[in-house]
């Protein structure tokens, strides 16, 4: 077997499960073969791959059956597609929805027909009703196939796509159910100035008297993480496509963006004491490691490692932002979100960055895209999930099995 990428030419696609660590190797770094050489696209760090996908370091598997499937023209890889039973998402969602995710192919449609086909007869064997994704392997982590925005800056945790992929996937049956919308906000005096909450309505002052804003404590980061995960799966319960984030999940995620973290990244507010609202952020890897390429040498180590140290970074990403559901409908709910913002803006004069993304937002969420849309007009980049009914009498009975 090899893993070199297959020209286009008229021979058949076979797809085939992952079954040995050399093809879950091959399938791990796939994306970076199938897109070099295509405008906007920077290969993602092989290491932050290896933590999403690897049934080891992924904390995915814990909850979720997953098979993963690759594509072969020739004996050589032209795509990969990942079909995925999560069984906190059946929980959550009252019905045996099945997703697919890590879709990444040559911009082809009998590939992506195929990849799609194989998961889906992957997932009928699972009793499901629907078919939704694409996400790597979670809706709490890459999510979406990307629509638009493919010569934009790469961005931490953020997948990029060929702008054909959407058109493969609506032929193969699938509809859109949500878009997801990022802005890129330029974080300038003049947007400080332009986005501020009146002189009396500032945190420990008038009417905010009981509202107090807490940052990262490396020492506390594990009780802080506890606390944003409740707030998280409080705050976005309600929400399409959610689902509730385990704090096996949390602990995962903060052993691996915790070189990252500085006490200005994380924003909790509290009111009389309890937590009622959280934004974070987190610096964009691919600032320091765009040049290194996603495997990068003895060398490239050298760089990344000072780069790191010294916080090299120019953009950063608002990845959580969200208010208590205690709070929805009133103003305090409403203006919280405006006061981590505020608060994140007023932090910039203590890091390097130039601008940050906001986002994904929900194309639903209308109050956040009103936030975000009352400092940057348009979003940059689209990102889109899909769903396909699966109809019962398609469904074969077998018993699912945790693999890759």
């Amino acid at each position: 077997m090899q893993c070199e990428v297959s020209k286009p030419h008229m021979a058949d696609i076979d797809v085939r499960p992952v079954h040995t660590r050399r093809e879950l190797n091959c399938f791990i770094k796939l994306p970076r073969q199938l897109y070099q050489g295509m405008a906007g696209f920077v290969p993602p760090f092989d290491m932050e791959q290896v933590s999403l996908l690897h049934p080891r370091q992924s904390a995915v598997f814990r909850h979720a059956d997953v098979q993963y499937f690759i594509a072969w023209r020739n004996n050589a890889p032209v795509g990969r597609i990942a079909a995925i039973m999560d069984h906190r998402a059946i929980e959550q969602w009252q019905e045996r929805i099945g997703q697919f995710g890590a879709l990444d192919a040559l911009p082809e449609a009998e590939i992506v027909n195929a990849l799609l086909t194989a998961a889906e007869d992957w997932l009928k064997k699972q009793h499901i009703t629907r078919i939704r994704g694409p996400v790597t392997l979670s809706g709490n982590a890459e999510t979406g196939t990307m629509i638009e925005g493919q010569t934009s800056e790469p961005m931490i945790a953020m997948p990029w796509h060929p702008p054909e992929l959407d058109t493969f996937i609506r032929q193969a049956g699938y509809h859109k159910t949500e878009d997801l919308f990022s802005y890129r906000l330029e974080l300038t005096d003049e947007t400080e100035k332009r986005f501020k909450v009146p002189n009396d309505l500032k945190p420990g002052e008038g009417r905010l008297q009981a509202i107090t804003v807490r940052s990262l404590s490396k020492k506390e980061i594990v009780s802080q993480g506890e606390i944003l995960r409740q707030l998280y799966n409080d705050a976005w319960s309600e929400q399409y496509n959610f689902v509730p984030m385990q704090d096996y999940e949390m602990q995962a995620l903060i052993a691996q963006i915790k070189p990252l973290l500085r006490p200005e990244h994380y924003v909790q507010i509290d009111q009389n004491g309890e937590p009622v609202a959280m934004a974070m952020v987190l610096p964009n890897i691919y600032d320091i490691t765009s040049d290194l390429g996603g495997s990068p040498s003895i060398t490239g180590w050298v760089k990344f490692a000072y780069r790191l140290l010294f916080h090299r970074f120019h953009s950063a990403r608002v990845i959580l932002l969200g208010v208590t559901r205690k709070l929805r409908g009133t103003m305090m709910g409403a203006l919280l979100p405006s006061l981590a913002i505020v608060e994140l803006l007023r932090r910039r004069h203590t890091l390097p960055y130039k601008w940050v993304e906001l986002g994904w937002i929900l194309e639903s969420n209308t109050g956040m895209r009103n936030l975000a849309e009352s400092l940057v007009p348009n979003p940059h980049k689209k990102h889109r999930i899909y769903e396909k009914v699966v109809t019962q009498d398609e469904n074969t009975s077998s018993s699912p099995k945790n693999t890759a």
